[in-house]
């Protein structure tokens, strides 16, 4: 790419480049393109490959509870900044006046 056409490109995107920018892209400019176009052609050879498919099935487990209940209640419910038994409370929003 030339000098000219980095400033063409930078005005289509609407930037402000300055001389030493403009050094900086003419000079890494080329390696970045080439760096691109080897990345599509990767990503062109992966898409056209067909996928590899094996034996698929499911691995389920047994649903069970592996701790006993409420051994977590009173730690959760400290945390909370204000609570009514076993209940979060909170500021009433609702109102049965309308």
């Amino acid at each position: 790419m030339t000098r000219d056409d980095i400033i063409h490109l930078a005005s289509l995107s609407r930037l402000a480049l300055s001389d030493t920018e403009l050094d900086s892209l003419e000079k890494d400019l080329p390696s970045i393109l080439a760096y691109v176009s080897a990345v599509t052609a990767i990503a062109a050879d992966e898409a056209t490959e067909e996928p590899h498919v094996g034996v698929r099935h499911n691995v389920f487990r047994t649903d069970e509870v592996t701790n006993e209940p409420g051994s977590y209640t009173e730690a959760l419910l400290s945390e909370m900044p204000e609570r009514a038994g076993q209940y979060l409370q909170v500021q009433k929003i609702l109102s049965v006046d309308e």
